[in-house]
């Protein structure tokens, strides 16, 4: 069995524990996919790949080392490849994270595959630009449309399945998959969905309104948004925090359920709704 491990280098808990997780491997009988840019820290025995393409087409799953930013990073590769991911936390919250630091010894589980598999849905994020050109994204959390400069609204329309619906005036929209549910669309007052429901969720940001709520869609529909810009000062799209995309009041941003689904290895039986209260009580601390 061929096993990727992905970590966060800017933190030396995450090398100390991946270095641990590769030794724990190896002793499974399992080899060991990293890569090469990580230097030599995981040692001679390990395969060592050019990029994250390639260390994805050559696993069989894959493990990531950090916190939630590593996975969500990483689950677009696994997507594109159709293969498992499983994350360890060692960050400050790891929402996403199966795994805790103090039980890695529960991952040598994925060598004799006593694991459950727990489909997420992604979104499919695309601008249309005024000349017909179009540019293509993969969410895992959310995609933001929010002004370039902080504390100004923005004025962004919005239409499901070509009929307009709504158009909010606020600091931005976010839309969202079930997971990215408990980021920044927590934050900002949305509500907290199943992680494996098939919705999209999109929510307004600090809304210049009494009447803007939430709204949850139908996993079919087919959402889009223009912004109106009213001097010369581009709005951003921001799709999980890694792309940020200048969009002026030409495009049409369109977002809705992709056809790729992220598979996530659970070991463990847990009550979400429980799991997400201890994760939120973490951060009080």
């Amino acid at each position: 069995m061929k096993i990727a491990i992905i970590v966060n280098t800017s933190k030396d808990a995450a090398i100390t524990c991946a270095q641990s997780i590769a030794e724990q491997m190896r002793n499974n009988n399992a080899q060991v996919l990293t890569l090469s840019d990580y230097g030599t820290i995981f040692g001679d025995d390990s395969v060592y790949a050019p990029d994250f393409n390639a260390l994805f087409s050559g696993c069989d799953m894959a493990i990531t080392v950090g916190g939630d930013g590593t996975i969500i990073h990483s689950a677009k590769y696994a997507a594109n490849s159709d293969k498992p991911l499983i994350g360890v936390n060692v960050g400050r919250l790891g929402f996403a994270a199966e795994v805790e630091p103090d039980n890695i010894s529960d991952l040598s589980r994925l060598i004799t595959g006593d694991y459950t598999l727990k489909n997420r849905m992604l979104l499919d994020v695309s601008v249309t630009h005024k000349d017909g050109s179009r540019e293509k994204y993969l969410a895992v959390n959310d995609a933001v449309i929010a002004r370039g400069q902080l504390s100004h609204i923005i004025d962004i329309s919005v239409s499901l399945d070509n009929s307009p619906i709504s158009t909010y005036r606020a600091d931005g929209i976010l839309f969202s998959t079930p997971t990215g549910s408990t980021a920044y669309a927590l934050s900002a007052g949305g509500p907290v969905i199943y992680p494996e429901m098939q919705c999209i969720l999109l929510t307004p940001i600090c809304p210049h309104s009494l009447v803007s709520r939430p709204v949850i869609f139908d996993s079919n529909a087919s959402l889009t948004a223009t912004v109106q810009l009213t001097d010369n000062t581009p709005a951003i799209l921001s799709v999980d925090g890694e792309k940020n995309i200048e969009i002026d009041s030409t495009d049409l941003i369109t977002i809705k359920k992709s056809p790729q689904v992220l598979k996530l290895m659970s070991l463990y039986d847990r009550n979400f709704y429980q799991h997400l209260g201890e994760k939120i009580k973490e951060r009080k601390s």
